[in-house]
């Protein structure tokens, strides 16, 4: 059996998967009262930044203080599950059909989100202020051209897999993280986030969500998509 860990990412108390592949991880711990799970603020960390970053905080920790083959990045309220049911907490997908995916690919993204109308980009802008997307572009062609191409395509294509979910192979997790967090902290320094109303300043979370595929595109990794479920809708 492979040495999975898929952080569950919180900002409070909730119902949790059992299965001890799973870690609940409560995300912009530092300050705040503890809610009794592993907080997003010990050892390397930037739990502070969790208002801008959103759950990033906890991929952050994981990245830098998990020890595991696979590791995976979830909800609180959003997980990958594996069968429909009346009872979602009994359809989170588990740990042996984690494994047994995980013996063809070396990721797991969610079902592809399909938005018909809009474009990646075009949704962003009707969403949040675009000058920080815009400026993402900027940062790519400064500091990784051979990316610049899959981002333009990105923002012109009408999907993509959201909710900054996935499953990756330790060594694939470090590549995307180096790359990913490198992009956002210049991108944080050029446009204070502390300028913008609580919701507009998470625009780096949001931004994150749109540079998975530029990145899973740009370097052909290999991926199996696993349904989502969103554990508050009926």
């Amino acid at each position: 059996m492979k040495d999975i860990k898929i952080i569950i990412a919180t900002h409070k108390k909730y119902q949790m998967p059992q299965d001890d592949m799973y870690i609940p991880v409560h995300v912009g711990r530092e300050g705040k009262d503890n809610l009794g799970y592993q907080g997003d603020n010990e050892g390397e960390h930037i739990s502070n930044k969790n208002p801008y970053y959103c759950e990033l905080t906890g991929l952050y920790w994981a990245w830098k203080n998990l020890d595991a083959e696979y590791i995976g990045l979830a909800h609180y309220r959003r997980n990958f599950v594996s069968k429909k049911g009346k009872n979602k907490f009994e359809c989170i997908i588990s740990k042996e059909k984690v494994d047994k995916i995980l013996d063809n690919t070396d990721v797991i993204l969610p079902k592809r989100r399909k938005l018909y109308i809009e474009t990646i980009y075009s949704h962003y802008k009707h969403t949040m202020y675009v000058e920080p997307l815009d400026e993402t572009r900027k940062i790519i062609e400064e500091k990784c051209p051979e990316y610049l191409e899959f981002f333009d395509k990105k923002m012109k294509s009408r999907s993509g897999h959201m909710f900054n979910m996935f499953i990756m192979k330790k060594e694939i997790l470090n590549d995307y993280c180096e790359w990913l967090f490198d992009i956002l902290f210049e991108l944080e320094k050029r446009i204070d986030p502390k300028q913008y109303s609580a919701f507009h300043a998470r625009y780096l979370g949001r931004i994150s969500e749109r540079l998975l595929d530029v990145w899973i595109e740009k370097n052909g990794i290999n991926y199996e998509e696993v349904r989502v479920a969103d554990m508050e809708r009926c």
